[in-house]
């Protein structure tokens, strides 16, 4: 993966120090913080540093003080940043969590954007739309991985469960990233990772940087957990429309799998991880039930605001891709 085109002063910094071998700088002036392209874009690079880098980007910047440093104050943003757009749910007494997280769900009324690309959306924007997911499902699962060392017991082997299946089993045709990768070359589209970052624009930045905040700390190791249960509880329904909507457009049943194995896979793995992972957690750790709650809340509320993101630009006959990359990556 490449680094992309900066988007501002902080990413315009960041790029040119990582560009460089490994060394000290100062963080950018507080006045540089906020601007939201440019904040999540500089997040995302910081991760990605624990994930699979960047070509050109010596491996050592990874635990680099002045990244860290860095990242901390982009932490602190992406945290305020949250806390404004995400309520936090009541904390539940442990026994009630699996409830509490079933009726959070319940009680979500987002735009339904998988109803659009089943039933109305041109292969245009069901492209756009993949090339959005393809920023963390060419990674699929990789951020709540980091949990498994972080529990014991019945949650952790609830995690582990839940993750063997995201890898395939152990059978790498099988990974859920490598089906996804299918779908995209079905669609004509690069499937090489983060092939697309250049793209992705705030928003979708924010659902990748959210389950890295939780997954590379372990205090937040609780609100995690309920990021994975609430990503797990609602991905049935809207991963059969996906494959409808892709059965309408023409697209042939490898293209469809990744779509296809989500319907069933992931109605078992919503119960595992409501009970046998959260439930047991929270039985567990009852002072972090509200975190739990918390991690939900944050995955449902990205979710909706992504779709209010598409389905607006839509509306406006605009591209729903950060627009400076639009000509390039809608052809």
């Amino acid at each position: 993966m490449q680094l992309p085109a900066p988007r501002g002063p902080l990413t315009d910094r960041l790029f040119a120090e990582l560009s460089r071998p490994p060394h000290a700088f100062g963080p950018p002036p507080a006045d540089a913080y906020g601007v939201e392209e440019d904040s999540q874009l500089a997040l995302f690079v910081c991760y990605e540093l624990h994930y699979q880098g960047f070509d050109g980007v010596d491996d050592r910047w990874e635990w680099n003080p002045a990244v860290l440093a860095l990242r901390e104050r982009l932490e602190r943003w992406f945290e305020r940043w949250l806390a404004r757009r995400v309520p936090r749910p009541p904390a539940p007494p442990p026994q009630e969590v699996p409830r509490a997280l079933a009726a959070l769900v319940a009680a979500d009324d987002g735009p339904s954007l998988s109803a659009y690309l089943r039933g109305r959306a041109d292969a245009r924007r069901f492209r756009e739309f993949v090339i959005h997911r393809s920023i963390y499902q060419l990674k699929e699962a990789d951020p709540h991985t980091w949990g498994i060392p972080r529990l014991l017991g019945r949650p952790k082997a609830a995690l582990v469960e839940i993750q063997s299946d995201e890898y395939g089993g152990g059978r790498p045709e099988r990974m859920h990233a490598e089906l996804f990768r299918a779908t995209m070359r079905g669609l004509g589209l690069d499937d090489s990772y983060g092939a697309y970052l250049g793209s992705a624009p705030g928003v979708t930045l924010a659902i990748s940087n959210v389950m890295s905040l939780f997954g590379l700390h372990r205090r937040r190791r609780g609100a995690l957990l309920g990021h994975l249960a609430a990503f797990e509880m609602t991905s049935s329904l809207p991963n059969r429309r996906y494959s409808q909507g892709l059965r309408r457009l023409g697209g042939d049943a490898g293209a469809r799998r990744y779509y296809d194995e989500h319907v069933q896979a992931d109605a078992v793995h919503e119960q595992i991880a409501a009970h046998d992972l959260c439930g047991a957690f929270a039985a567990e750790h009852p002072g972090l039930t509200g975190d739990i709650l918390y991690g939900a809340a944050c995955a449902l509320t990205l979710d909706r605001l992504f779709a209010e993101h598409l389905l607006g630009r839509w509306r406006e006959g605009r591209t729903s891709l950060w627009e400076a990359d639009a000509e390039v990556t809608t052809r």
